[in-house]
């Protein structure tokens, strides 16, 4: 069977009921009335455990271009721990519905489709990826995405994610799921990998090429983790930073060229005021870093591009030892927002600073290519059942997370499972 092909599915007998439990599969087609989700309420905001809470909700029924998916396992991203916070903006300042279900990434199979949806039949198991647009102006159809004014991330600027029974999306957002991966594995790296996608690839002039080095934050991460291994597979050279001695190996096993542990530096955070006895300080240890960069790549070799993600904490040093005309390419800022550099350095060594949001569907599924084709490893750290949503999240806020990615299961029963048919005949609990 060719790599993006599924097998057919599976045939069993279920009754036809208005709710199901977690894990109680539905007649294939049939759509409940209603499904349990983890919902967060604008007056919840705060950490995941308090914003998180299960409730019943109405399951949605597909619009014309729209697919329903039973999502059979979800992934565990950041932009949920925001959606918690209601930080760095509440999700319902953009989509204004009652409740929030979080979650931007899911693995599942397509339960039901719109009568205009060509490319996906009730039964396919697909992976999910985030980026939602209207499809009507002049970016969408011959631009770039991203760039629509309709552009939303799934899961967080919308109020339907992947942590629920169900889940709705535009029939653009679904991929064919790698069949060598469990649903867990499936589902855990749809949103982190294509990201790292654009932000090495989609970015010309500077985009990335062999034999050329780049300097990756947070590289034991989920970002980090493919980071490293799309540079890898694109013959340049990853430099990976860690903060835990203990996840050395673990980066170096995924292809990185050598390993920075940051903890040995102290230049972290806002940069001082320039000329000041403190901005001396700083600059003497960013460049001692820098140094140690040229211990991997060869004295007097900077780096050609910085994969950033830490952002206020980091971004200094990324600004000053990204080479003369290289790139600093930025997708978050999971340690704060109010970035500083010094922009002498920026403006006379010619360097780009370049923000990166997610990815449009070319670039996600050039990036599932590579899942689908065995390049890749998922990287999946840990797996939390249902009812451990919160704790997940709580987890990566306080980055008590073990390298990799992390997943949770939906509707599949158990972890290790593989097909749609094995979920249905398993007597696991």
């Amino acid at each position: 069977m060719a790599l993006d092909q599924s097998a057919p599915p599976a045939t069993y007998n279920a009754p036809q009921k208005d709710l199901y439990d977690v894990g109680e599969m539905p007649p294939l087609g049939h759509v409940p009335a209603q499904m349990h989700a983890w919902a967060i309420r604008r007056e919840r905001h705060g950490e995941p455990e308090k914003a998180f809470q299960q409730e019943v909700v109405a399951c949605p029924k597909p619009d014309s271009n729209e697919v329903l998916v039973l999502v059979m396992a979800a992934g565990v991203n950041y932009n949920g721990v925001w959606a918690g916070l209601g930080q760095p903006i509440s999700p319902f300042d953009k989509h204004g519905a009652d409740y929030h279900i979080a979650g931007s990434d899911a693995a599942g199979i397509v339960w039901a489709v719109g009568d205009k949806v060509k490319r996906w039949k009730v039964g396919d198991e697909v992976v999910i990826h985030c980026n939602q647009d209207d499809g009507d102006d002049e970016e969408c159809n011959g631009g770039d995405p991203m760039y629509s004014e309709s552009q939303r991330i799934w899961g967080y600027e919308t109020p339907d994610g992947s942590f629920a029974q169900f889940t709705c999306v535009q029939s653009q957002q679904l991929m064919p799921r790698p069949q060598h991966l469990t649903w867990e594995e499936s589902a855990c790296y749809t949103l982190t990998l294509a990201t790292a996608y654009r932000m090495l690839f989609g970015h010309e002039p500077h985009d990335l090429k062999p034999g050329q080095n780049v300097l990756v934050w947070g590289a034991s991460g989920g970002l980090g983790s493919y980071a490293i291994q799309l540079i890898n597979t694109a013959g340049a050279n990853a430099i990976g930073v860690i903060s835990d001695e203990s996840k050395r190996d673990f980066v170096m096993s995924l292809g990185a060229k050598g390993v920075i542990n940051r903890n040995d530096f102290d230049c972290w955070g806002q940069m001082p005021t320039v000329n000041t006895p403190e901005y001396s300080a700083w600059l003497k240890e960013a460049r001692k870093f820098g140094k140690a960069i040229w211990e991997i790549t060869g004295k007097g070799v900077n780096v050609d591009m910085v994969f950033e993600h830490p952002g206020e904490a980091t971004f200094p040093v990324s600004a000053l030892v990204c080479k003369k005309g290289g790139m600093v390419v930025i997708c978050a800022g999971t340690t704060g927002f109010n970035c500083t550099f010094d922009v002498r350095y920026m403006w006379m060594h010619q360097k780009r600073l370049q923000g990166s949001h997610f990815a449009h569907l070319k670039q996600a599924s050039a990036a599932n290519k590579l899942m689908l084709e065995q390049r890749l490893d998922p990287c999946m750290s840990e797996c939390f059942a249902w009812d451990a949503i919160p704790e997940a999240h709580t987890k990566m806020l306080r980055n008590q997370h073990k390298p990799g990615n992390m997943a949770v299961l939906v509707q599949s029963p158990r972890m290790g499972i593989r097909t749609f048919e094995d979920a249905i005949l398993s007597d696991e609990p």
